[in-house]
């Protein structure tokens, strides 16, 4: 046993030079690059939109007000389809029944006049020309408002694909740029990044008209006009933006 405990302290000696010479190895230092990034734009005729349509109604009591305005947004909600909205193109987006007060008078707690019942809904037209058709049905069936008109494209792929290309282009052409003056030329591509939040939005037009049957002498649907409404779609943004780094080769010293 005593010859066992004295030998461990000799082979440990041995070993401890052997780790004390190793050197931790070096990475070598990254390539020079050059970054860019760019924004490619097309732009595409819109060929839907979403029109926003509200029913108002005003009574003694928030039943009679809920019942008014229930019944006039029934009869709008038929009308759109009768210009070829199916049903699940069809949304309610909001609906409200409040009080309305008079003046308040000096002293006095403020005084309930009647209540104000408002039912919006979200219709999807799914071709441009019925967009007229479709705004004055619904106010030809006793609609107040049509809040607005987001009109936008349901197919941008292939325009989304032309911005990538430009952007791609246009970044590589700035990199290069850089690269020439910096004395040397743009090498291999190291990373490219397309930037997924650059997608095409509805154009939000403020097409705001009030005033439905009611508003209009009574005429109701006899208010319809053969010449519709007009909406011309102009055209839709598409963007693309991306990053991308190449390989820097230094020129000649």
């Amino acid at each position: 046993m005593r010859m066992f405990i004295r030998a461990v302290p000799a082979i440990a000696g041995l070993a401890a030079p052997a780790l004390s010479t190793a050197q931790p190895s070096q990475s070598p230092a990254p390539p020079p690059y050059i970054a860019a990034s760019a924004i490619g734009e097309t732009r595409v005729t819109p060929d839907r939109a979403i029109v926003q349509v509200t029913v108002d109604s005003r009574a003694e009591s928030a039943a009679s007000a809920g019942a008014q305005n229930r019944d006039k947004q029934e009869r709008v909600i038929a009308a759109v389809k009768l210009q070829g909205v199916a049903a699940p193109q069809i949304r309610t987006s909001g609906y409200r029944v409040s009080p309305e007060y008079a003046e308040p008078e000096r002293g006095k707690a403020p005084r309930v006049t009647g209540y104000r019942a408002t039912n919006t809904i979200q219709v999807e037209v799914r071709s441009i020309e019925n967009i007229g058709k479709v705004i004055d049905a619904a106010l030809g069936a006793g609609a107040t408002n049509i809040g607005s008109v987001g009109l936008y494209a349901s197919n941008t792929d292939a325009a989304r694909r032309e911005a990538v290309q430009l952007a791609v282009t246009k970044a590589r052409g700035e990199a290069e740029s850089a690269a020439t003056a910096a004395g040397g030329t743009l090498g291999s591509l190291v990373e490219l990044t397309i930037d997924p939040g650059a997608i095409p939005r509805p154009l939000l037009q403020n097409v705001v008209v009030t005033g439905g049957a009611e508003s209009l002498g009574g005429r109701g649907e006899s208010w319809l006009n053969p010449t519709f409404t007009p909406v011309e779609p102009g055209e839709s943004l598409v963007i693309a933006a991306v990053r991308a780094r190449w390989e820097f080769v230094a020129g000649p010293r």
